[in-house]
């Protein structure tokens, strides 16, 4: 028994065999509005080339049918074919300036193309016709934003939003082109290590503020420590230069006059994009204390859909020998870079992390055992204005006074962010 879509694949070769002798005679025999539904049918099963030759074929005889140029202009954007489109589509236009649908297939050709000036133009011509048309307003958006004119596009969208507060689209985009015009951020971040021996909870306070520039970013911090009865601070400057695409680097410099830590750090590494999602590093960190300890790092880090693994080593040399460590992390991305769970495990002491007096036990404290484990959930508000962090964790650490000894350390910080303009 043959069923209804073996039915419906025979009449289509029928049709396609029609069609195909008309053509050879250069004209369409035959009902132009059940060919027009064979080629969209075709079209929306992955046949656009049959499918666009059923159209081309259609016009042969109705060449002002405009439903069919203007989806078979369709076809030609969505395969990439962006000046065949804009053929179909301009004539249509010609002939039909009143076709809504038809503009906006126009215009998205013209910013698929990556030809934003012309699509802004398009835009304009088309609000003559639609005014106040907020479908036709948000692809000026686009095209305004497009052309590096961020600030034109969100007062279009407000602009939108005013007369239609409904419209979801701009509502998204409106936060977006906010997000990406806040240049600045300002950041707290509280943390505190509780230990099952021998020390008082460690307490950590870090302000910064953060400039987005067209070279790349700089973070400034200052970093506060309650620690031994102690109380100091350190001053930092983060800096990530861009140098060309898929190259750029990270610069380090910090200072204190507290033996809580280094009296001067400093470091730089280099950051290269790789072919796959793949990304390496290679740097080094130097802290000053009563002598220099540097440190050499390097890391491997893989993009996979909304995932992202990386592992980080460090290496201390020293007099009994080169210290290792190393962290393997995880991120699960949900919308965007600021939205994301985080799981890291690691083995190894690093000097980077200042949770011992160094001062002159630089060579035994590198060399400690350690093996943690951290979690951390980051989330932002609706307006992504806002950024918040929770990261806990667990330390198995060997007691630097105490060699083979260990303690736990638990781990609970706290981060707050916010962007403006």
């Amino acid at each position: 028994m043959i069923n209804k879509n073996e039915i419906r694949t025979y009449l289509m070769a029928v049709l396609l065999f029609v069609c195909a002798l008309s053509y050879g005679q250069e004209v369409f025999e035959g009902d132009p509005d059940k060919a027009f539904e064979t080629a969209r049918e075709l079209a929306f099963n992955k046949q656009r080339k049959q499918a666009q030759d059923t159209l081309l074929l259609i016009l042969t005889k109705y060449p002002d049918y405009h439903d069919i140029r203007s989806f078979l202009g369709s076809t030609y954007s969505w395969d990439g074919a962006y000046k065949k489109a804009k053929i179909e589509f301009e004539y249509v236009l010609k002939n039909s300036p009143e076709r809504l649908d038809t503009w906006e297939a126009a215009i998205k050709n013209e910013l698929w193309s990556k030809s934003p000036f012309s699509a802004l133009e398009m835009s304009q011509k088309a609000l003559k016709h639609f005014p106040d048309n907020p479908d036709i307003l948000y692809l000026k958006a686009s095209a305004e934003a497009a052309s590096n004119n961020h600030e034109e596009a969100l007062l279009t969208v407000a602009s939108i939003l005013k007369n239609h507060p409904d419209h979801e689209k701009s509502i998204t985009y409106k936060s977006s082109l906010i997000d990406e015009l806040s240049n600045n951020a300002i950041g707290v971040r509280s943390s505190v290590d509780l230990y099952s021996e021998n020390f008082d909870p460690m307490q950590y306070y870090t302000v910064k503020y953060v400039r987005q520039t067209k070279y790349g970013s700089i973070h400034s911090k200052v970093n506060l420590s309650h620690r031994f009865a102690s109380t100091g601070a350190q001053f930092e400057v983060d800096m990530y230069p861009r140098i060309t695409k898929g190259l750029y680097a990270y610069a380090n410099l910090g200072i204190s006059n507290s033996f809580l830590y280094p009296d001067f750090r400093y470091g730089a590494e280099l950051y290269k994009s790789l072919p796959k999602g793949f990304e390496a590093s290679l740097g080094f960190r130097a802290l000053k204390y009563s002598t220099t300890t540097t440190i050499y790092t390097g890391s491997a880090g893989w993009y996979t859909g909304n995932s992202y693994w990386s592992f980080r080593t460090y290496i201390t040399p020293g007099d009994s020998g080169a210290s290792q460590s190393g962290e393997l992390n995880y991120r699960k991305y949900r919308s965007n870079a600021d939205n994301y769970f985080s799981i890291a495990a690691g083995i190894g002491f690093s000097p980077d992390i200042y949770r011992f007096d160094f001062e002159g036990n630089e060579n035994s404290i590198i060399n400690l055992q350690s093996q943690k484990l951290n979690l951390g959930y980051y989330f932002t508000t609706n307006n992504n204005k806002n950024s918040w962090g929770v990261q806990a964790g667990v330390s198995h650490q060997e007691i630097s006074f105490d060699p083979g000894s260990y303690f736990w350390i638990y781990s609970l910080a706290l981060s707050w962010d916010m962007k403006f303009r």
